[in-house]
This record gives structure tokens, sequence and C-alpha cells, in this order.
């Protein structure tokens, strides 16, 4: 199978645990980076060890942040990049929707991404997913800059905020890719809470700055604008994964996972 034609990037920092996993199933990209963040433990040596090219990143504490920094300065092969985490895993039936893709070129300046949640070992088949614009153009697309550099928990890296169009191609055609990365959310309880406290304070701070960019999906913007405003955040975040989207059929895990959806938003709301 010849090589699809994109630059598969992994933005790393201290993940031993989960970088093999993630790239094992990237080598039918027609390149694959790893960026990499000083790590002190072994990330870098899997790494090279999996064939990936390593690069080194310190962020000045100015934008770009990580990702728009990767567009910008990486002597890429492909004008097309997929940004994939550590803690994710492409399925095979993403694979070959990806081949499939750019067997032409694709008639979108992006493409979202849905990722299905694995938590604590358990393949979740229902229940809520989170959808990002991964896939992207980088001659067409960009990182936004928000007014986040006082905040708290992201750092330097971007946050939960998607790419947008570049002026010159507002309006341009964003698409959906529909076969999942598996995303193994949860490592450990101290983890799991850790990782969310820190990004409770930043969206809270986001949210108090009136910082959030606005969405290539205008709808989708929408929704997640009224979402921030409401008090009943934790438990409409509970009802949606738990009820609207069925988790209850995962049993035990689907309703542990959306229980982590309804704490997570209550920090926010504490925060608020």
């Amino acid at each position: 199978m010849n090589a699809i034609p994109v630059s598969a990037v992994v933005v790393t920092k201290n993940e031993e645990r989960n970088i093999r996993r993630c790239l094992e199933v990237l080598n039918g990209f027609g390149e694959v980076i790893v960026v990499d963040s000083a790590s002190s433990d072994k990330t870098q040596d899997i790494a090279s060890e999996c064939g990936a090219a390593v690069v080194n990143f310190e962020w000045d504490g100015r934008y770009p942040k990580k990702r728009q920094w990767c567009l910008d300065t990486l002597e890429l092969k492909h004008e097309w990049v997929f940004f994939v985490d550590a803690d994710e895993v492409l399925t095979p039936d993403l694979v070959q929707e990806m081949a499939a893709l750019f067997k032409s070129e694709p008639s979108c300046a992006g493409y979202f991404v849905k990722g299905q949640y694995v938590w604590r070992d358990k393949l979740l088949r229902h229940g809520q997913r989170n959808n990002k614009l991964c896939l992207l153009d980088r001659s067409r697309m960009m990182f936004p800059i928000v007014d986040d550099l006082d905040m708290p928990g992201m750092g330097e890296i971007e946050g939960h905020y998607q790419p947008v169009l570049k002026n010159t191609y507002r309006g341009g055609a964003i698409g959906q890719l529909h076969n999942p990365l598996l995303h193994y959310a949860y490592e450990n309880e101290q983890g799991w809470a850790a990782r969310h406290e820190r990004y409770a304070d930043w969206e809270v701070a986001m949210t108090q700055k009136q910082a959030w960019p606005d969405e290539v999906k205008p709808l989708r913007s929408l929704l997640k604008k009224l979402f921030r405003l409401t008090p009943l955040q934790p438990i409409l975040a509970f009802l949606y994964s738990y009820v609207l989207r069925l988790g209850m059929l995962d049993g035990g895990a689907g309703f542990d996972f959306a229980r982590s959806r309804l704490r997570y938003y209550k920090m926010i709301r504490e925060r608020s």
C-alpha cells in the first residue's frame, strides 16, 4: 500500500507509558514526527525505536504555541498534517478511511475525527465522544491566537479549541471522518484528577476573559457558548453521555465515565 501523503505529528512530554502503542499504527503515513518537550523519561528513546523522527521543542512563553509551531517551523514532507496525541490510537478502519481519502485531492481544508474512549481498560461503545479537527491542510488552516498567556493550566500547548481557516480561505469546507481514534483517557485516579484540575482552571479563566475563539462551524460554536453559560453544566454533561448517547449500555463503565464528566464540570462550576 502506498504511504498516506500526510505528516503525522505526535506532541509529547513524558509519554513513555503511551507512545509505543500510538506510534505502532502510524507506519502507513508518509512521515511520522514526535515533537517532544524535554521528556525526562524514555519517550524519545521509544519514539526513535519505533522509527519516528524526534524533534525537541522548548516553549518561549509566547505564541505560536506547540502545534502551530510545528506547522510553522518543521520541514514537513506534506502539506496535510494529522495531529495525534500519545494517548490516542488509530483504528485500522480509520487508517483505511484516510488512505481512501487521499487517493485523490481531498475536497475539504480539514477534517474532524471522533475519539472513542477507552475507560479503565474498557472500550466504550456508547456515551460521549470528543470530536477534534486534527487532520488539516496547513496551507489553509492554523491554530488561533487567544488571550491566555497569563492563565493557569495549558501552558505550551493549545487548549481545548480547534484550528480555524486562514483569512484567505474563510468559508472553506470542513469534513468529518467516520471512523474513530481510540482515546485512552484514564491512566489512574491521581493522574486523571490532576490533569482535569488544570483543565478546569484554564477553562474558567478562558470563560471569564471571554477568550474562546469562534470555531469553523457556527452552530457548534454557539452550542458550546450556551453550554459554558449554564449552571447546569455538570448534570447536562452526565445526561448527555449516559442517557442521550446511551452510555448506560456500557454498564458500570458507562456510568463511571459519565460521572467523570459530571465531576469535571462540577470543578469548573465551583471555580466560576
